[in-house]
Protein backbone atom coordinates (compact mmCIF):
# COMPACT_ATOMS: atom_id res chain seq x y z
CA UNK A 1 0.00 0.00 0.00
CA UNK A 2 1.38 3.31 -1.26
CA UNK A 3 1.85 6.06 1.63
CA UNK A 4 0.91 9.77 0.17
CA UNK A 5 4.47 12.02 1.09
CA UNK A 6 2.14 14.93 -0.35
CA UNK A 7 0.10 17.76 1.80
CA UNK A 8 -1.89 18.72 -0.89
CA UNK A 9 -5.71 17.21 0.25
CA UNK A 10 -6.26 17.05 -2.99
CA UNK A 11 -2.92 14.78 -4.31
CA UNK A 12 -3.71 12.93 -0.93
CA UNK A 13 -7.09 12.01 -2.24
CA UNK A 14 -6.69 10.90 -5.58
CA UNK A 15 -3.99 8.80 -3.63
CA UNK A 16 -6.49 7.14 -0.94
CA UNK A 17 -9.40 6.62 -4.57
CA UNK A 18 -6.52 4.86 -5.66
CA UNK A 19 -6.01 2.60 -2.87
CA UNK A 20 -9.94 2.71 -2.59
CA UNK A 21 -10.06 4.35 0.87
CA UNK A 22 -13.11 5.79 -0.67
CA UNK A 23 -13.80 7.44 3.34
CA UNK A 24 -10.71 9.03 3.48
CA UNK A 25 -11.29 10.42 0.05
CA UNK A 26 -14.29 11.44 0.81
CA UNK A 27 -13.07 13.30 3.38
CA UNK A 28 -10.28 15.33 1.88
CA UNK A 29 -12.55 16.55 -1.42
CA UNK A 30 -15.39 17.39 0.80
CA UNK A 31 -13.11 19.77 3.10
CA UNK A 32 -11.60 21.10 0.05
CA UNK A 33 -14.39 21.65 -1.78
CA UNK A 34 -16.63 23.72 0.71
CA UNK A 35 -14.21 26.73 -0.30
CA UNK A 36 -15.66 28.25 -3.36
CA UNK A 37 -12.00 29.38 -4.09
CA UNK A 38 -10.70 25.75 -4.43
CA UNK A 39 -11.86 24.52 -7.60
CA UNK A 40 -11.90 21.02 -8.21
CA UNK A 41 -11.33 19.62 -11.92
CA UNK A 42 -13.59 17.15 -13.71
CA UNK A 43 -11.83 14.10 -12.63
CA UNK A 44 -11.70 15.32 -9.13
CA UNK A 45 -15.53 15.53 -9.10
CA UNK A 46 -15.64 12.54 -10.63
CA UNK A 47 -13.88 11.60 -7.33
CA UNK A 48 -15.36 13.13 -5.42
CA UNK A 49 -18.69 11.19 -6.77
CA UNK A 50 -17.62 7.94 -6.46
CA UNK A 51 -16.21 8.07 -2.93
CA UNK A 52 -19.56 9.93 -1.71
CA UNK A 53 -21.21 7.08 -3.36
CA UNK A 54 -19.26 4.08 -1.55
CA UNK A 55 -19.66 6.75 1.85
CA UNK A 56 -23.48 6.42 1.81
CA UNK A 57 -23.68 9.76 0.64
CA UNK A 58 -25.75 9.05 -2.50
CA UNK A 59 -27.13 12.60 -2.98
CA UNK A 60 -23.95 14.26 -3.12
CA UNK A 61 -22.59 11.35 -5.68
CA UNK A 62 -25.80 12.81 -8.34
CA UNK A 63 -24.81 16.41 -7.30
CA UNK A 64 -21.11 15.86 -7.92
CA UNK A 65 -21.19 13.38 -10.88
CA UNK A 66 -23.69 16.46 -12.69
CA UNK A 67 -20.94 19.04 -12.14
CA UNK A 68 -18.35 16.63 -13.18
CA UNK A 69 -20.67 16.72 -16.35
CA UNK A 70 -20.19 20.46 -16.82
CA UNK A 71 -16.62 20.34 -16.60
CA UNK A 72 -15.85 17.98 -19.19
CA UNK A 73 -18.53 19.66 -20.98
CA UNK A 74 -16.95 22.80 -20.73
CA UNK A 75 -13.51 21.35 -21.30
CA UNK A 76 -14.84 19.82 -24.75
CA UNK A 77 -14.28 16.32 -23.12
CA UNK A 78 -16.70 14.33 -24.63
CA UNK A 79 -15.69 10.95 -23.83
CA UNK A 80 -15.50 12.15 -19.96
CA UNK A 81 -19.27 14.35 -20.37
CA UNK A 82 -20.27 10.55 -21.94
CA UNK A 83 -19.20 8.31 -19.38
CA UNK A 84 -20.28 10.98 -16.74
CA UNK A 85 -23.90 10.97 -18.44
CA UNK A 86 -23.89 6.91 -18.29
CA UNK A 87 -23.11 7.09 -14.45
CA UNK A 88 -25.98 9.66 -14.04
CA UNK A 89 -28.61 7.37 -15.93
CA UNK A 90 -27.56 4.44 -13.83
CA UNK A 91 -27.66 5.94 -10.80
CA UNK A 92 -30.95 8.16 -11.60
CA UNK A 93 -32.54 4.80 -12.51
CA UNK A 94 -31.84 3.38 -9.03
CA UNK A 95 -33.02 5.86 -7.41
CA UNK A 96 -36.90 5.36 -9.35
CA UNK A 97 -36.27 8.31 -11.71
CA UNK A 98 -37.10 6.80 -15.10
CA UNK A 99 -37.59 10.18 -16.60
CA UNK A 100 -34.34 11.90 -15.55
CA UNK A 101 -32.41 8.45 -15.96
CA UNK A 102 -33.70 8.30 -19.84
CA UNK A 103 -32.70 11.71 -20.12
CA UNK A 104 -29.01 11.23 -19.31
CA UNK A 105 -29.04 7.80 -21.04
CA UNK A 106 -29.99 9.73 -24.11
CA UNK A 107 -27.05 12.49 -23.57
CA UNK A 108 -24.40 9.56 -22.63
CA UNK A 109 -25.46 8.58 -26.69
CA UNK A 110 -25.05 11.72 -27.85
CA UNK A 111 -21.33 12.03 -26.16
CA UNK A 112 -20.31 8.70 -27.27
CA UNK A 113 -21.87 7.36 -30.39
CA UNK A 114 -20.44 9.24 -32.73
CA UNK A 115 -16.70 8.94 -31.89
CA UNK A 116 -14.10 6.28 -32.42
CA UNK A 117 -14.01 3.21 -30.77
CA UNK A 118 -13.38 3.78 -26.89
CA UNK A 119 -13.51 1.98 -23.68
CA UNK A 120 -16.91 3.92 -22.14
CA UNK A 121 -18.99 2.91 -25.23
CA UNK A 122 -18.76 -0.50 -23.27
CA UNK A 123 -21.31 1.00 -21.07
CA UNK A 124 -23.95 2.12 -24.13
CA UNK A 125 -23.70 -1.49 -25.64
CA UNK A 126 -24.53 -2.90 -21.99
CA UNK A 127 -27.54 -0.74 -22.00
CA UNK A 128 -28.26 -1.58 -25.15
CA UNK A 129 -28.09 -5.14 -24.95
CA UNK A 130 -30.16 -4.87 -21.50
CA UNK A 131 -33.08 -3.10 -23.34
CA UNK A 132 -33.03 -5.65 -26.17
CA UNK A 133 -33.28 -8.45 -24.16
CA UNK A 134 -35.90 -7.21 -22.32
CA UNK A 135 -38.16 -6.98 -25.77
CA UNK A 136 -37.14 -10.71 -25.92
CA UNK A 137 -34.52 -9.33 -28.95
CA UNK A 138 -31.97 -11.86 -28.05
CA UNK A 139 -30.13 -11.95 -31.50
CA UNK A 140 -29.48 -7.96 -30.99
CA UNK A 141 -28.60 -8.04 -27.66
CA UNK A 142 -26.31 -10.79 -28.08
CA UNK A 143 -24.66 -8.64 -31.24
CA UNK A 144 -24.12 -5.53 -28.57
CA UNK A 145 -22.51 -7.78 -26.39
CA UNK A 146 -20.03 -9.31 -28.42
CA UNK A 147 -19.36 -5.73 -29.03
CA UNK A 148 -18.83 -4.25 -25.98
CA UNK A 149 -16.54 -7.73 -25.28
CA UNK A 150 -13.77 -6.18 -28.54
CA UNK A 151 -13.98 -3.10 -26.87
CA UNK A 152 -12.96 -3.94 -23.91
CA UNK A 153 -10.33 -6.33 -26.04
CA UNK A 154 -8.65 -3.30 -27.66
CA UNK A 155 -8.57 -1.26 -24.60
CA UNK A 156 -7.16 -4.23 -22.29
CA UNK A 157 -9.81 -3.40 -18.94
CA UNK A 158 -10.10 -6.49 -16.74
CA UNK A 159 -13.27 -4.30 -15.48
CA UNK A 160 -14.75 -4.04 -18.76
CA UNK A 161 -13.98 -7.07 -19.76
CA UNK A 162 -15.51 -9.12 -17.01
CA UNK A 163 -18.84 -7.31 -17.63
CA UNK A 164 -18.74 -7.69 -20.73
CA UNK A 165 -18.57 -11.45 -20.26
CA UNK A 166 -21.48 -11.26 -17.34
CA UNK A 167 -24.14 -9.24 -19.68
CA UNK A 168 -23.14 -11.91 -22.59
CA UNK A 169 -24.28 -14.42 -20.02
CA UNK A 170 -27.46 -12.77 -19.45
CA UNK A 171 -28.58 -12.86 -22.88
CA UNK A 172 -27.83 -16.47 -23.11
CA UNK A 173 -29.24 -17.48 -20.22
CA UNK A 174 -32.62 -15.17 -20.87
CA UNK A 175 -32.11 -17.20 -24.34
CA UNK A 176 -32.72 -20.47 -22.60
CA UNK A 177 -29.30 -21.42 -23.59
CA UNK A 178 -28.21 -22.09 -19.92
CA UNK A 179 -25.17 -24.18 -20.25
CA UNK A 180 -23.43 -21.25 -22.42
CA UNK A 181 -24.67 -18.69 -20.34
CA UNK A 182 -23.40 -20.53 -17.05
CA UNK A 183 -20.38 -21.11 -18.46
CA UNK A 184 -19.89 -17.49 -19.36
CA UNK A 185 -20.83 -16.55 -16.11
CA UNK A 186 -18.17 -18.39 -14.42
CA UNK A 187 -15.42 -16.97 -16.93
CA UNK A 188 -16.47 -13.46 -15.09
CA UNK A 189 -16.76 -14.74 -11.70
CA UNK A 190 -12.76 -16.13 -12.37
CA UNK A 191 -11.58 -12.74 -12.24
CA UNK A 192 -13.76 -11.58 -9.39
CA UNK A 193 -12.60 -14.09 -7.19
CA UNK A 194 -8.85 -13.85 -8.27
CA UNK A 195 -9.13 -10.52 -6.95
CA UNK A 196 -8.52 -8.79 -10.37
CA UNK A 197 -11.16 -6.14 -10.31
CA UNK A 198 -11.75 -2.44 -8.97
CA UNK A 199 -14.44 -2.89 -6.00
CA UNK A 200 -16.79 -1.23 -7.68
CA UNK A 201 -16.97 -3.76 -10.35
CA UNK A 202 -16.44 -6.44 -8.15
CA UNK A 203 -19.51 -5.50 -5.89
CA UNK A 204 -21.37 -4.91 -8.72
CA UNK A 205 -20.70 -8.38 -10.91
CA UNK A 206 -21.46 -10.25 -7.06
CA UNK A 207 -24.86 -8.26 -6.52
CA UNK A 208 -25.98 -9.75 -10.76
CA UNK A 209 -24.11 -13.32 -10.49
CA UNK A 210 -26.20 -14.09 -7.13
CA UNK A 211 -29.34 -12.57 -8.53
CA UNK A 212 -28.97 -14.72 -11.43
CA UNK A 213 -27.93 -17.84 -9.99
CA UNK A 214 -31.53 -17.59 -7.78
CA UNK A 215 -33.29 -16.52 -11.08
CA UNK A 216 -31.84 -19.65 -12.85
CA UNK A 217 -32.17 -21.90 -9.91
CA UNK A 218 -28.59 -22.78 -9.73
CA UNK A 219 -28.79 -23.44 -6.17
CA UNK A 220 -24.64 -24.81 -6.17
CA UNK A 221 -23.45 -21.35 -7.35
CA UNK A 222 -25.74 -19.40 -4.97
CA UNK A 223 -24.33 -20.83 -2.20
CA UNK A 224 -20.83 -20.47 -3.68
CA UNK A 225 -21.40 -16.81 -4.53
CA UNK A 226 -23.00 -16.03 -1.77
CA UNK A 227 -20.39 -17.35 0.41
CA UNK A 228 -17.88 -15.62 -1.57
CA UNK A 229 -19.64 -12.20 -1.33
CA UNK A 230 -19.80 -11.94 2.42
CA UNK A 231 -16.18 -12.72 3.00
CA UNK A 232 -15.43 -9.78 0.29
CA UNK A 233 -18.12 -7.53 2.22
CA UNK A 234 -16.69 -8.66 5.95
CA UNK A 235 -14.76 -5.63 7.38
CA UNK A 236 -10.96 -6.26 7.32
CA UNK A 237 -10.90 -6.17 11.08
CA UNK A 238 -12.72 -9.16 11.76
CA UNK A 239 -13.56 -11.00 8.83
CA UNK A 240 -17.33 -11.39 9.56
CA UNK A 241 -19.94 -8.81 9.36
CA UNK A 242 -20.78 -6.78 12.48
CA UNK A 243 -23.76 -7.06 14.45
CA UNK A 244 -25.97 -3.78 15.46
CA UNK A 245 -23.35 -3.68 18.19
CA UNK A 246 -20.56 -4.18 16.57
CA UNK A 247 -20.05 -7.69 17.86
CA UNK A 248 -18.93 -10.59 15.30
CA UNK A 249 -21.46 -12.72 14.05
CA UNK A 250 -20.05 -15.18 16.02
CA UNK A 251 -21.29 -13.70 19.03
CA UNK A 252 -24.40 -12.69 17.24
CA UNK A 253 -25.36 -16.20 16.14
CA UNK A 254 -25.11 -17.22 20.28
CA UNK A 255 -28.14 -14.84 20.68
CA UNK A 256 -30.52 -15.73 17.79
CA UNK A 257 -32.80 -17.57 20.35
CA UNK A 258 -34.16 -14.57 21.01
CA UNK A 259 -33.11 -11.78 18.52
CA UNK A 260 -35.10 -14.08 15.47
CA UNK A 261 -38.33 -12.40 17.31
CA UNK A 262 -37.16 -8.90 16.88
CA UNK A 263 -39.17 -6.60 15.21
CA UNK A 264 -37.68 -5.26 11.67
CA UNK A 265 -37.08 -1.84 10.81
CA UNK A 266 -40.34 -0.84 9.19
CA UNK A 267 -40.58 0.82 5.89
CA UNK A 268 -42.94 3.36 6.22
CA UNK A 269 -40.67 6.05 5.06
CA UNK A 270 -38.18 5.36 2.20
CA UNK A 271 -35.27 3.43 4.28
CA UNK A 272 -31.82 5.90 4.00
CA UNK A 273 -28.78 4.16 3.29
CA UNK A 274 -27.28 2.96 6.66
CA UNK A 275 -23.64 1.61 6.12
CA UNK A 276 -21.54 4.12 8.01
CA UNK A 277 -18.60 6.05 5.91
CA UNK A 278 -16.40 3.35 4.59
CA UNK A 279 -18.02 0.48 5.03
CA UNK A 280 -18.84 -1.46 2.13
CA UNK A 281 -22.25 -0.51 0.47
CA UNK A 282 -22.73 -4.03 -1.23
CA UNK A 283 -22.87 -5.75 2.07
CA UNK A 284 -26.85 -5.32 2.64
CA UNK A 285 -27.66 -6.44 -1.15
CA UNK A 286 -25.20 -9.58 -0.95
CA UNK A 287 -26.71 -10.08 2.38
CA UNK A 288 -30.33 -10.25 1.38
CA UNK A 289 -28.97 -12.51 -1.20
CA UNK A 290 -27.28 -14.75 1.45
CA UNK A 291 -30.71 -14.77 3.56
CA UNK A 292 -32.44 -16.60 0.28
CA UNK A 293 -29.49 -18.93 0.54
CA UNK A 294 -29.25 -19.75 4.44
CA UNK A 295 -33.51 -19.84 4.35
CA UNK A 296 -33.07 -23.13 1.46
CA UNK A 297 -30.37 -24.34 3.97
CA UNK A 298 -32.61 -24.60 6.68
CA UNK A 299 -30.18 -22.06 8.97
CA UNK A 300 -33.55 -20.24 9.74
CA UNK A 301 -32.53 -18.57 12.91
CA UNK A 302 -29.35 -17.00 11.00
CA UNK A 303 -31.59 -16.09 8.27
CA UNK A 304 -33.70 -13.91 10.00
CA UNK A 305 -31.20 -12.17 11.82
CA UNK A 306 -29.28 -11.85 8.66
CA UNK A 307 -32.05 -10.25 6.97
CA UNK A 308 -32.91 -7.66 9.75
CA UNK A 309 -29.92 -6.64 9.19
CA UNK A 310 -29.77 -6.66 5.28
CA UNK A 311 -32.41 -4.10 6.05
CA UNK A 312 -30.51 -1.71 8.23
CA UNK A 313 -27.50 -1.68 5.55
CA UNK A 314 -29.40 -1.35 2.46
CA UNK A 315 -28.62 1.33 0.60
CA UNK A 316 -31.95 4.54 -0.31
CA UNK A 317 -31.49 2.57 -4.30
CA UNK A 318 -31.38 -0.75 -3.47
CA UNK A 319 -35.04 -1.30 -1.82
CA UNK A 320 -35.78 -4.34 -3.72
CA UNK A 321 -33.02 -5.88 -1.60
CA UNK A 322 -34.66 -5.34 1.39
CA UNK A 323 -37.82 -6.47 0.13
CA UNK A 324 -36.32 -9.60 -0.59
CA UNK A 325 -34.96 -9.54 3.11
CA UNK A 326 -38.88 -9.23 4.41
CA UNK A 327 -40.19 -11.82 1.93
CA UNK A 328 -37.62 -14.61 2.82
CA UNK A 329 -38.23 -13.66 6.58
CA UNK A 330 -42.05 -14.33 6.49
CA UNK A 331 -41.35 -17.28 4.75
CA UNK A 332 -39.30 -18.58 7.87
CA UNK A 333 -41.77 -16.75 10.24
CA UNK A 334 -44.78 -19.01 8.31
CA UNK A 335 -43.20 -22.21 8.38
CA UNK A 336 -42.46 -21.67 12.20
CA UNK A 337 -45.77 -21.06 12.93
CA UNK A 338 -45.32 -17.28 13.50
CA UNK A 339 -48.27 -16.60 11.19
CA UNK A 340 -49.20 -12.83 12.82
CA UNK A 341 -45.15 -12.23 12.50
CA UNK A 342 -45.35 -13.19 8.68
CA UNK A 343 -48.15 -11.59 7.92
CA UNK A 344 -46.49 -7.99 9.12
CA UNK A 345 -42.82 -8.98 7.41
CA UNK A 346 -44.48 -10.11 4.12
CA UNK A 347 -46.76 -6.88 4.50
CA UNK A 348 -43.34 -4.68 4.50
CA UNK A 349 -42.15 -6.70 1.03
CA UNK A 350 -45.03 -5.64 -0.71
CA UNK A 351 -44.98 -1.86 0.77
CA UNK A 352 -41.46 -2.05 -0.73
CA UNK A 353 -42.49 -3.22 -4.25
CA UNK A 354 -42.50 -6.83 -4.08
CA UNK A 355 -45.47 -9.53 -4.96
CA UNK A 356 -45.07 -11.43 -1.65
CA UNK A 357 -46.52 -14.59 -3.61
CA UNK A 358 -46.45 -17.51 -3.09
CA UNK A 359 -45.61 -16.66 0.16
CA UNK A 360 -48.88 -15.37 1.42
CA UNK A 361 -50.98 -17.25 -0.46
CA UNK A 362 -49.56 -20.43 1.85
CA UNK A 363 -49.80 -18.30 4.57
CA UNK A 364 -53.95 -17.50 4.02
CA UNK A 365 -53.96 -21.64 3.56
CA UNK A 366 -52.64 -21.91 7.19
CA UNK A 367 -55.08 -19.69 8.20
CA UNK A 368 -57.88 -21.64 6.78
CA UNK A 369 -58.23 -18.73 4.15
CA UNK A 370 -58.62 -21.00 0.97
CA UNK A 371 -60.31 -18.38 -1.66
CA UNK A 372 -57.54 -16.02 -1.13
CA UNK A 373 -55.17 -18.39 -0.96
CA UNK A 374 -56.04 -19.76 -4.96
CA UNK A 375 -56.64 -16.30 -5.60
CA UNK A 376 -53.23 -14.76 -4.40
CA UNK A 377 -51.31 -17.75 -6.42
CA UNK A 378 -53.26 -17.82 -9.39
CA UNK A 379 -52.85 -13.57 -9.41
CA UNK A 380 -49.23 -13.71 -9.21
CA UNK A 381 -49.12 -16.64 -11.87
CA UNK A 382 -50.68 -14.26 -14.23
CA UNK A 383 -48.59 -11.72 -13.37
CA UNK A 384 -45.41 -14.15 -14.35
CA UNK A 385 -46.64 -15.34 -17.35
CA UNK A 386 -42.97 -15.44 -18.95
CA UNK A 387 -40.59 -17.70 -17.42
CA UNK A 388 -37.44 -16.67 -19.17
CA UNK A 389 -36.89 -13.87 -16.42
CA UNK A 390 -36.65 -15.97 -13.42
CA UNK A 391 -37.51 -19.56 -13.86
CA UNK A 392 -37.32 -20.37 -9.88
CA UNK A 393 -39.73 -17.94 -9.25
CA UNK A 394 -42.42 -19.37 -11.41
CA UNK A 395 -41.34 -22.61 -10.46
CA UNK A 396 -42.49 -21.85 -6.88
CA UNK A 397 -45.40 -20.44 -7.66
CA UNK A 398 -46.35 -23.17 -9.79
CA UNK A 399 -45.32 -25.74 -6.76
CA UNK A 400 -47.61 -23.79 -4.19
CA UNK A 401 -50.17 -23.72 -6.69
CA UNK A 402 -50.32 -27.54 -6.73
CA UNK A 403 -50.41 -27.70 -2.73
CA UNK A 404 -53.26 -24.91 -2.62
CA UNK A 405 -55.33 -26.54 -5.16
CA UNK A 406 -55.07 -30.43 -3.72
CA UNK A 407 -56.21 -28.49 -0.23
CA UNK A 408 -59.25 -27.47 -1.63
CA UNK A 409 -59.71 -30.74 -3.09
CA UNK A 410 -58.84 -29.28 -7.04
CA UNK A 411 -56.94 -32.35 -7.84
CA UNK A 412 -57.47 -31.32 -11.91
CA UNK A 413 -56.15 -27.91 -10.98
CA UNK A 414 -53.12 -29.46 -9.12
CA UNK A 415 -52.78 -31.67 -12.06
CA UNK A 416 -52.46 -28.52 -14.28
CA UNK A 417 -50.26 -26.97 -12.00
CA UNK A 418 -47.53 -29.78 -11.58
CA UNK A 419 -46.91 -30.63 -15.22
CA UNK A 420 -46.53 -27.62 -15.76
CA UNK A 421 -43.78 -27.62 -13.62
CA UNK A 422 -42.52 -30.57 -15.06
CA UNK A 423 -42.29 -28.82 -18.61
CA UNK A 424 -40.77 -26.23 -17.00
CA UNK A 425 -37.69 -28.53 -14.87
CA UNK A 426 -37.60 -30.52 -18.52
CA UNK A 427 -37.57 -27.32 -20.72
CA UNK A 428 -34.49 -25.85 -19.12
CA UNK A 429 -31.17 -26.34 -20.73
CA UNK A 430 -29.35 -29.08 -18.87
CA UNK A 431 -29.88 -30.92 -15.62
CA UNK A 432 -31.17 -28.35 -12.78
CA UNK A 433 -31.94 -30.50 -9.59
CA UNK A 434 -33.99 -27.45 -8.21
CA UNK A 435 -36.40 -27.01 -10.51
CA UNK A 436 -36.16 -31.27 -11.10
CA UNK A 437 -36.91 -31.47 -7.31
CA UNK A 438 -39.90 -29.37 -7.09
CA UNK A 439 -41.65 -30.94 -10.21
CA UNK A 440 -41.22 -34.26 -8.57
CA UNK A 441 -42.66 -33.28 -5.33
CA UNK A 442 -45.93 -31.94 -7.02
CA UNK A 443 -46.27 -34.85 -9.44
CA UNK A 444 -45.52 -37.48 -6.38
CA UNK A 445 -48.85 -35.34 -4.41
CA UNK A 446 -50.32 -35.30 -6.90
CA UNK A 447 -50.26 -39.25 -7.71
CA UNK A 448 -51.23 -39.54 -3.95
CA UNK A 449 -54.35 -37.71 -4.62
CA UNK A 450 -55.44 -39.47 -7.35
CA UNK A 451 -54.23 -43.11 -5.24
CA UNK A 452 -52.30 -43.59 -7.98
CA UNK A 453 -50.05 -46.72 -7.28
CA UNK A 454 -46.91 -44.50 -8.92
CA UNK A 455 -46.86 -42.23 -6.60
CA UNK A 456 -43.67 -43.65 -4.52
CA UNK A 457 -41.25 -43.24 -7.76
CA UNK A 458 -41.49 -39.18 -8.21
CA UNK A 459 -41.65 -38.64 -4.31
CA UNK A 460 -38.45 -41.16 -3.84
CA UNK A 461 -36.76 -38.93 -6.63
CA UNK A 462 -37.65 -35.47 -4.96
CA UNK A 463 -36.29 -36.78 -2.05
CA UNK A 464 -33.21 -37.77 -3.47
CA UNK A 465 -32.94 -34.58 -4.93
CA UNK A 466 -33.91 -32.34 -2.04
CA UNK A 467 -30.84 -34.63 0.13
CA UNK A 468 -28.31 -33.92 -2.52
CA UNK A 469 -29.14 -29.99 -2.74
CA UNK A 470 -29.35 -30.49 1.71
CA UNK A 471 -32.45 -28.51 1.58
CA UNK A 472 -33.67 -29.79 4.90
CA UNK A 473 -37.33 -28.50 5.10
CA UNK A 474 -38.45 -29.89 1.28
CA UNK A 475 -37.06 -33.04 1.91
CA UNK A 476 -38.97 -33.53 5.85
CA UNK A 477 -42.20 -32.18 3.55
CA UNK A 478 -41.55 -35.34 0.60
CA UNK A 479 -41.19 -37.49 3.80
CA UNK A 480 -44.85 -36.79 5.13
CA UNK A 481 -46.18 -37.42 1.69
CA UNK A 482 -43.72 -40.74 1.13
CA UNK A 483 -45.30 -41.85 4.66
CA UNK A 484 -48.78 -41.51 3.28
CA UNK A 485 -48.11 -43.77 0.21
CA UNK A 486 -46.22 -46.40 2.23
CA UNK A 487 -49.24 -46.34 4.62
CA UNK A 488 -51.85 -46.73 1.51
CA UNK A 489 -49.31 -49.11 -0.21
CA UNK A 490 -49.85 -51.59 3.19
CA UNK A 491 -46.00 -50.48 4.37
CA UNK A 492 -46.75 -49.41 8.20
CA UNK A 493 -42.99 -49.87 9.31
CA UNK A 494 -41.60 -48.06 6.73
CA UNK A 495 -44.25 -44.68 7.31
CA UNK A 496 -43.11 -44.77 10.23
CA UNK A 497 -39.37 -44.06 10.05
CA UNK A 498 -40.26 -41.45 7.18
CA UNK A 499 -42.61 -40.08 9.79
CA UNK A 500 -39.84 -39.76 12.32
CA UNK A 501 -37.44 -38.72 10.29
CA UNK A 502 -39.77 -35.62 9.14
CA UNK A 503 -40.60 -34.89 12.92
CA UNK A 504 -36.63 -34.79 14.01
CA UNK A 505 -36.11 -32.74 11.29
CA UNK A 506 -39.38 -30.30 11.74
CA UNK A 507 -38.05 -30.02 15.31
CA UNK A 508 -34.57 -29.38 14.64
CA UNK A 509 -35.78 -26.18 11.97
CA UNK A 510 -38.35 -25.04 14.61
CA UNK A 511 -41.28 -25.79 12.05
CA UNK A 512 -43.64 -26.20 14.73
CA UNK A 513 -46.85 -27.04 13.40
CA UNK A 514 -45.13 -29.99 10.60
CA UNK A 515 -43.41 -31.16 13.46
CA UNK A 516 -46.90 -31.24 15.81
CA UNK A 517 -48.34 -33.05 12.35
CA UNK A 518 -46.03 -35.68 12.20
CA UNK A 519 -46.33 -36.20 15.51
CA UNK A 520 -49.72 -36.69 15.35
CA UNK A 521 -48.85 -38.92 12.49
CA UNK A 522 -47.13 -40.83 14.36
CA UNK A 523 -49.30 -41.43 17.45
CA UNK A 524 -52.21 -42.73 15.04
CA UNK A 525 -53.58 -39.38 16.35
CA UNK A 526 -55.14 -40.92 19.18
CA UNK A 527 -53.70 -38.48 21.93
CA UNK A 528 -52.59 -35.26 20.23
CA UNK A 529 -54.36 -31.80 20.78
CA UNK A 530 -57.35 -31.00 18.38
CA UNK A 531 -55.99 -27.68 16.46
CA UNK A 532 -58.86 -24.58 16.71
CA UNK A 533 -60.01 -25.68 20.02
CA UNK A 534 -62.14 -28.33 18.09
CA UNK A 535 -63.93 -31.23 19.49
CA UNK A 536 -63.46 -34.89 18.56
CA UNK A 537 -66.90 -34.99 17.30
CA UNK A 538 -66.12 -31.57 15.31
CA UNK A 539 -62.82 -33.21 14.00
CA UNK A 540 -65.23 -36.09 12.63
CA UNK A 541 -67.44 -33.78 11.21
CA UNK A 542 -64.78 -31.95 9.51
CA UNK A 543 -62.98 -34.34 8.13
CA UNK A 544 -65.82 -35.80 6.31
CA UNK A 545 -66.42 -32.20 5.23
CA UNK A 546 -62.96 -32.33 3.61
CA UNK A 547 -63.50 -35.52 1.94
CA UNK A 548 -66.54 -34.06 0.09
CA UNK A 549 -69.37 -35.15 1.97
CA UNK A 550 -72.34 -33.36 2.11
CA UNK A 551 -74.27 -32.89 5.39
CA UNK A 552 -76.52 -36.00 4.31
CA UNK A 553 -73.77 -37.81 4.11
CA UNK A 554 -72.21 -36.70 7.10
CA UNK A 555 -75.46 -37.15 9.37
CA UNK A 556 -75.72 -40.92 7.69
CA UNK A 557 -71.94 -41.85 8.21
CA UNK A 558 -72.06 -40.80 11.77
CA UNK A 559 -75.78 -41.72 12.51
CA UNK A 560 -76.97 -38.25 13.87
CA UNK A 561 -79.57 -35.91 12.30
CA UNK A 562 -78.59 -33.09 9.42
CA UNK A 563 -79.98 -30.59 11.90
CA UNK A 564 -76.78 -31.83 14.57
CA UNK A 565 -74.14 -31.80 11.67
CA UNK A 566 -75.47 -28.04 10.55
CA UNK A 567 -74.64 -27.17 14.33
CA UNK A 568 -71.49 -28.75 14.24
CA UNK A 569 -70.48 -27.19 11.07
CA UNK A 570 -71.76 -23.81 12.69
CA UNK A 571 -69.53 -24.20 15.70
CA UNK A 572 -66.85 -25.16 13.75
CA UNK A 573 -66.53 -22.15 11.38
CA UNK A 574 -66.99 -20.03 14.19
CA UNK A 575 -63.51 -21.64 15.58
CA UNK A 576 -61.94 -21.43 13.00
CA UNK A 577 -62.50 -18.40 11.48
CA UNK A 578 -63.90 -19.38 8.42
CA UNK A 579 -66.50 -18.97 6.41
CA UNK A 580 -66.85 -21.62 3.99
CA UNK A 581 -67.06 -25.19 3.09
CA UNK A 582 -63.66 -25.13 1.20
CA UNK A 583 -62.12 -22.86 3.35
CA UNK A 584 -62.89 -25.33 6.13
CA UNK A 585 -61.05 -28.48 4.10
CA UNK A 586 -58.00 -26.45 3.27
CA UNK A 587 -57.92 -25.49 7.01
CA UNK A 588 -58.02 -29.29 7.64
CA UNK A 589 -55.06 -30.04 4.80
CA UNK A 590 -52.91 -27.51 6.69
CA UNK A 591 -53.67 -28.86 10.15
CA UNK A 592 -53.02 -32.36 9.23
CA UNK A 593 -56.95 -33.52 9.97
CA UNK A 594 -56.97 -35.20 6.83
Amino acid sequence: MSVPTTTDPVERARDAAARESWAEAYELLHAHDRHPSRGLTADDLSVLADAAWWSGHVDESVTARLRAHAAYLAADDHRGAGLASWWLYYEYAGLGRPAAASGWLHRARHHLEDLPDCPEQCFLEMTAAEEASAHGDHETALAATRRMTALALACGSPDLLALSRHAESRVLLAAGRRTEGLALLDDAMCAVSAGELSGMVTGWLYCLALTQCMEAADFARAVEWTNAAMEWCAPPWTGRPPDEDGAGATAAEGALAGAAREDFPTPAAPLPMTVPSGENPFRGVCRAHRVEVLDLLGAWALAEAEARQACREVPVDCLESAAAAYYAAGDVQRRQGRLEAAAVSYGHAHELGRIPQPGLALLRLAQGRADAAVAGVDLALACRSDPDHDVLGRSRLLAARTEVALAVRDVPGAAKAAADLDALAGAADGDVPLLRALADTALGSVALAEKRPGALLPLRRALAGWLELRVPYEAAQVRMLLAAACRAAGDEEAARLELGTARAVFERLGAVPDARRAAALLSGGSRRRLPGGLTAREAEVLRLVASGGTNKDIARALVISEHTVARHLNNIFTKLGVGSRASATAYAYAHGLV
